[in-house]
């Protein structure tokens, strides 16, 4: 370690230790191991990147701007991955591998898999209205696709059903909540397939059609046909986890008080699924290799279907950068769920992945720029931040 890190930490240690406030509280920042890879497993170049991600995270971390796992690989390889901070408050448990994160709104990109393999298996039709799946469905004239695409015009249930999702000790499922819009009827937003309104009815409605179509519970469907598979082992819906397990990371505030759950985290589809950084790899992977959807089904999920949108588009569950470039174009989706900020990231030209996960309201989770800055060894400043749920 240089002298200059050396001095700067120490400076750092002392500035922490004159600033402490009790909310605080035996959460002292510990200098992390320096990552562990062998010289044999990157390039030089590889090595270089790895060096300047952990450093940035590292800063990051140290700066009280960063709780979290980091995972970038390219072309199948991991570049870097590391784990910074605690997973647990309680006991200050430190974070690992094998620590899951609520992915929030990543979920979305699981459940427009489900949708899309039993599509492929000629079992839902994308053409077709829900009322043709779901016969009571109080809506008309919305097809599968606009729920995929964010097109529905449907009202978000998190903000028409507020009064139901503070009952004390309530689970609100899927069912419980198709029934409320079944029985109220609640007006749209706009004229279905009229313009794009990100909305986690959407996704909440498609979980409901996976368990129709298929036959098993949403949760079952996922872990049988995409976890189990793909070796995906720390990666659950919330209704097969223990949430005060070893390896269930707790989400907190910027002062590190724990954030409440509510009723609706047990609606699944549009989030509730707890995953790790490396098996979301796995499953970045798995899509590279067309071991989940064939090439033409994947196309069509990386599709823009909302024209009025120039900078950013939505496909099948996947947002867009650069969607009109073949080499820049990146499909990600990030997620934001009470203490849980999330970033999964992908550049299929180069077969590039990037997973930052925070179980902390840490806005450095979006800075997935400054990771392709690295990994493209340019200096380029990149204004804004990305914070698309």
């Amino acid at each position: 370690m240089s002298r200059l890190l050396l001095f700067t930490l120490f400076l750092f240690m002392c500035f922490s230790c004159g600033n402490s406030n009790e909310s605080d509280k035996g959460l002292a920042l510990k200098a992390l191991p320096a990552i562990h890879l062998k010289k044999t497993e990157l390039s030089k170049e590889q090595q270089t990147m790895a060096n300047r991600l952990d450093s940035m995270f590292r800063k990051f971390y140290l700066t009280r701007q960063f709780n979290g796992a980091v995972l970038v690989a390219k072309a199948g390889k991991i570049i870097y991955k590391n784990n910074f901070g605690i997973q647990n408050k309680r006991d200050n448990s430190p974070l690992s591998d094998s620590s899951m994160f609520q992915l929030a709104s990543i979920s979305k990109v699981i459940t427009a898999t489900a949708v899309l393999m039993l599509y492929e298996r000629k079992l839902i039709n994308l053409n077709k209205d829900v009322s043709e799946y779901l016969p009571d469905f109080p809506y008309k004239n919305i097809k599968v696709k606009e729920l995929l695409s964010h097109r529905s015009g449907l009202p978000n249930y998190l903000y028409v059903l507020n009064s139901e999702l503070y009952i004390p000790e309530y689970r609100m499922s899927n069912e419980d909540m198709y029934e409320r819009f079944v029985s109220k009827k609640p007006g749209l937003y706009y004229k279905p397939n009229r313009r794009f309104n990100y909305c986690n009815t959407n996704y909440a409605l498609l979980a409901l059609l996976v368990e129709k179509i298929s036959g098993k519970p949403y949760a079952q469907f996922l872990r049988e046909e995409i976890f189990e598979p793909l070796g995906m082992k720390h990666t659950a819906s919330i209704y097969d986890i223990d949430l005060q397990g070893k390896n269930v990371t707790q989400p907190y505030d910027l002062r590190w008080r724990p954030v409440d759950f509510d009723a609706s985290d047990y609606v699944l589809g549009d989030k509730s699924i707890y995953s790790t950084a490396y098996d979301l790899f796995l499953f970045s992977e798995a899509m590279y290799q067309n071991r989940i959807l064939k090439p033409e089904t994947q196309a069509l999920a990386y599709t823009a279907f909302s024209r009025e949108l120039r900078q950013h588009n939505y496909g099948y569950g996947w947002r867009m950068k650069n969607f009109k470039d073949p080499v820049k174009k990146e499909v990600y989706h990030n997620g934001w769920w009470h203490g849980y900020r999330t970033a999964f990231h992908r550049r299929l030209s180069d077969s590039l992945t990037v997973v930052i996960l925070s179980n902390q309201l840490n806005k450095t989770t979006y800075h997935t720029y400054k990771v392709y800055d690295i990994l493209d060894n340019t200096n380029q400043v990149v204004l804004g931040e990305d914070v698309d749920q």
